[in-house]
């Protein structure tokens, strides 16, 4: 596994740390082209079903007997804040809006939720002593919390 000397590995670590010899990257879309597109997705509808189906989700990590999941309760420390509703709303617009549609369905929310909520729930140390992630606790909220 040795078979660079000291000197080689610095040649190719600087090598590969500098941007001599790296191609000029070309843009593909312009800053007004990204502000258009962000601009965009905030004009994607938002049903008021499908506004609620958000908030219930982010409001079960905070209290989750309220879907009927009580033991997780022991489980989690502290649950997502209401920025998380801003971006589970924002990010199910983005992926409407990716998918060339003009409103968010619950498939869209569902389709970004875990990236947007797994962070933002913290585990208790029982938890984590149960080997529990934030990904299974954010997965059994979504498969408990009525879809619209």
């Amino acid at each position: 596994m040795n078979d660079l000397t000291i000197e080689e590995e610095q040649r190719i670590l600087r090598a590969n740390m500098s941007v001599d010899g790296l191609p000029t990257p070309t843009a593909v879309v312009t800053k007004k082209q990204i502000l258009e597109a962000r601009n965009l997705v905030r004009e994607i509808y938002l049903d008021e079903k499908v506004e609620k189906y958000i908030i219930d989700l982010v409001f079960a990590t905070r209290s989750p007997e309220n879907v009927g999941l009580g033991h997780l309760t022991e489980l989690i420390s502290f649950g997502a804040s209401p920025r998380a509703s801003i971006g589970l709303g924002l990010a199910a617009k983005a992926h409407a809006f990716m998918d060339h549609r003009g409103y968010v369905t619950p498939e869209d929310v569902r389709a970004v939720a875990m990236d947007v909520m797994r962070h933002r729930v913290g585990l208790t140390f029982e938890a984590e002593a149960e080997n529990i992630t934030q990904e299974q606790i954010v997965t059994e909220i979504m498969d408990s919390v009525i879809v619209p």
